[in-house]
C-alpha cells in the first residue's frame, strides 16, 4: 500500500517543565482550551490535510493517552486504508528492549511500521504544538523544490532564538546553516519542529546516525547536521500562522489566554475544525447572581460566583461569592464559595474549599499585557486546599 504522505507524531515527552500537571499524564494528554487535549491540534491538522495515516509513539505514561486516541474516530482517521496507530518502544527477539533514545531513534524503531506504507514522504510532528497549519501546502512546496527535507519555520525574537533549532538561508533559498538552540543565534529563523522528508533519505540517515555510537539520536543536533554537511537539499517552509510551543508553565497558560481572542486562533472556523474525544456533559450552567467576562465556559460547569479572563475545562464549579480571574481551571476542577483563584492554573479533579486564596496578580499588573505575564501559581491534579488558606506557591496533587 503506497502513500503519498504518512505522519510519525512524537508524543511520548514526559513535560517535566510543566511539573505538577503532568505527574500523572503525558504532556500531549494535558488539558487544553477548555474543551480540548494539546495533541488534538495535530491529529485534526492531519485529518484536514488529507493524511489518514499517523502513527503516534508514546513513552511517558501512554495508558491515558492510548485510551484518549483510541481507533482516530473522533479526528476521521479511523479509515480502512489507513487510521492512526499507537506505537510504544518493544522489544524484539533477541535484543534488549529500550526506551526511546532521542527523536531520531524513535523514528528508527519504527521504521518497519514506515515501510508497511511504502510512503514517499514522511511528515514528522511534535505533540506539544498549538497551531492550525494545512500540511497539504507544506508537502506541495516540499516536492516543488525537490527537498529532501522541508522544515517549517518562524520568525522569532532574537531571546526566543536560543532555546528553539534556528538556520540560515542561502541567496537560492535553501538552508545552508543549522544550530540547535544556539547561545549566539546567527539568526531569527527558527524551526517549529515539523519536518517532511523524502522517506528515502530519511531512512538512509537514520540507520547510518544509529550506527553512530557517538550520537545523542536527536534530529536537531545530528540527523539535520549530517544532511547538511552531505549537501543535501533543506528548504524552509516558511509559516506566518498562530503557532506556540505549550511545553513550558508560561507557554501553556499564555495560549489558554490566546484562546479567548478569536483573532489569535478561530476555533470557530468551520472549515479547520480542532476536533477532540469530548466528555459527555450537560450544558454549563450560569447562576442568577453570577458573572462571567471574556471567558470560555465548558459542557458540564456550574458557575455562581465571578469568572473573567478565564477557561474553565468541562465539569468545573465555581460557587457563590468566588471570583476566578485570570486563570486556567482543568476538567472537574471545584472552586469553593468566596474563593479567589487568580493568575493560576489548576488541576484536573482539584478542591479549592471555602474562602481559599490561590495565586497573586503578578507585580505592576496593570501595566503586563495578559499573554506576556504568566501565571503565578499551579495547582496538581486532584490536590485540596483548605478553607480558608492562602497559597502563594505552586502545590503538587495527590
Amino acid at each position: 500500500m503506497k502513500k503519498t504522505c504518512i505522519a510519525m507524531l512524537l508524543a511520548g515527552g514526559q513535560g517535566s517543565r510543566l511539573y505538577a500537571l503532568t505527574r500523572n499524564v503525558a504532556k500531549p494528554n494535558v488539558p487544553f482550551g477548555g474543551k480540548y487535549r494539546i495533541i488534538d491540534f495535530p491529529l485534526s491538522n492531519c485529518a484536514n490535510s488529507g493524511i489518514d495515516t499517523v502513527g503516534v509513539l508514546t513513552q511517558y505514561k501512554p495508558l491515558m493517552l492510548n485510551s484518549y486516541i483510541g481507533n482516530g474516530q473522533p479526528w476521521d482517521l479511523d479509515s480502512s486504508d489507513g487510521g492512526v496507530y499507537i506505537l510504544p518502544p518493544y522489544m524484539v527477539e533477541g535484543e534488549k528492549g529500550n526506551w526511546f533514545a532521542g527523536t531520531a531513534n524513535a523514528i528508527y524503531q519504527n521504521i518497519e511500521f514506515m515501510e508497511n506504507y511504502n510512503p514517499e514522504n514522511v511528515l514528522i510532528l511534535s505533540g506539544d504544538h498549538v497551531y492550525k497549519m494545512d500540511y497539504a501546502d507544506m508537502l506541495r512546496e516540499h516536492l516543488e523544490k525537490d527537498a529532501a527535507l522541508t522544515i517549517a519555520v518562524q520568525q522569532v525574537s532574537m531571546e526566543e532564538a536560543t532555546r528553539l533549532g534556528i538556520m540560515n538561508v542561502g541567496e537560492d533559498g535553501y538552508i545552508n546553516d543549522f544550530e540547535e538552540k544556539p547561545a549566539h543565534p546567527k539568526s531569527d529563523l527558527a524551526s517549529m519542529g515539523i519536518y517532511i522528508f523524502n522517506y528515502e533519505k530519511l531512512k538512509k540517515y537514520l540507520i547510518e546516525d544509529e550506527a553512530d555510537p557517538n550520537s545523542s539520536k536527536d534530529f536537531g543536533k545530528n540527523v539535520i547536521p549530517n544532511m547538511l554537511r552531505a549537501g543535501e537539499k533543506m528548504w524552509p517552509y516558511r509559516f506566518e500562522g498562530y503557532w506556540r510551543d505549550v511545553g513550558t508553565i508560561t507557554s501553556l497558560w499564555d495560549a489558554n489566554m490566546d484562546m479567548l481572542s478569536p483573532d489569535l486562533i478561530n476555533l470557530f472556523d468551520e472549515e479547520w475544525p480542532i476536533r477532540s474525544r469530548t466528555a459527555v456533559r450537560p450544558p454549563h450552567w450560569v447562576g442568577e447572581n453570577a458573572e462571567v467576562n471574556h471567558s470560555i465556559i465548558t459542557e458540564g460547569c456550574e458557575v455562581e460566583g465571578k469568572v473573567e479572563n478565564s477557561v474553565l475545562s468541562n465539569s468545573c464549579a465555581v460557587g457563590e461569592g468566588a471570583l476566578v480571574t485570570y486563570s486556567v481551571l482543568m476538567p472537574g476542577a471545584k472552586i469553593g464559595p468566596g474563593a479567589v483563584v487568580e493568575y493560576a492554573i489548576v488541576g484536573e479533579n482539584t478542591v479549592i474549599e471555602a474562602g481559599a486564596h490561590v495565586g497573586t496578580q503578578p507585580d505592576g499588573s496593570e501595566e503586563w499585557g495578559v499573554a506576556t505575564c504568566g501565571p503565578n501559581i499551579t495547582i496538581g491534579e486532584g490536590a485540596v486546599i483548605p478553607a480558608g488558606a492562602m497559597i502563594y506557591e505552586s502545590v503538587e496533587g495527590k
